[in-house]
């Protein structure tokens, strides 16, 4: 498998925000989002065997929380799956595994001990938009969360649309665990770690929300209020 960085710092997104987290950067990635901030995952990095990069992950703990990431894990899918396993099953320390995937590949291998945070593509993503496959909603479970990143009113429309058709019955029934609604960043931020790097006015967003009563959470990505927003392996 090949990837382009692995390190520890904190949960910067999803209902783990804050925690500890060990992050596993896949590379490579086959869509091409309008606003993707991960655009040095698309070429290069390094091969990692199986046994590697679970040392690697085995010399951070006691840090248990697990992101695999990219560019697009899925396209790992070979090597992935069986790590994901293996970490599963390891008596001594407990993982928490996650995955941050577009969800246009198959989710359905997936350990259903791992949480997913599905990003399905709005409009504004551009080439990306329409990629999401609506037979992984079947694979989405009570750890697993949705997201959309938003760019503009248009976005937001969509996703309320898409979060009334597919997940409202669920989040209502309890049978899924989040929906995450993320403003876009620029992508030639500023380095001052201020929301004036948002696409998209949080405030307005909050009050969209509110308008329409939507079960959803407002996602910030905290890492870059914390660091300077083009700052990369934190």
């Amino acid at each position: 498998m090949r990837l382009i960085e692995l390190y520890k710092s904190v949960q910067g997104e999803s209902s783990f925000t804050g925690m500890p987290c060990i992050f596993v950067r896949f590379a490579g990635c086959n869509l091409r989002c309008s606003w993707c901030d991960s655009t040095y995952t698309f070429h290069g990095g390094q091969p990692f065997t199986e046994d590697e990069v679970v040392a690697q992950i085995e010399a951070l703990t006691p840090c248990t929380l697990v992101e695999f990431t990219g560019g697009e894990p899925m396209l790992h899918a070979r090597e992935l799956l069986p790590l994901m396993d293996r970490l599963l099953s390891d008596r001594d320390t407990r993982y928490t595994l996650m995955i941050e995937t577009s969800g246009e590949r198959p989710l359905g291998d997936v350990p259903v001990a791992v949480h997913k945070i599905v990003d399905v593509k709005c409009p504004g993503s551009g080439p990306a938009f329409g990629s999401f496959r609506t037979s992984n909603l079947d694979t989405l479970t009570v750890r697993d969360e949705v997201k959309f990143v938003l760019r503009d009113r248009r976005d937001y429309d969509f996703a309320r649309d898409f979060v009334q058709q597919h997940l409202q019955t669920r989040m209502e029934a309890g049978t899924l665990g989040g929906i995450l609604l993320s403003p876009a960043f620029a992508q030639n931020p500023s380095p001052l770690r201020t929301a004036d790097n948002m696409e998209l006015d949080a405030r307005d967003l909050v009050q969209w929300m509110l308008d329409d009563g939507l079960p959803a959470r407002l996602s910030l990505q905290v890492h870059k209020f914390i660091w300077e927003p083009q700052k990369k392996g934190v």
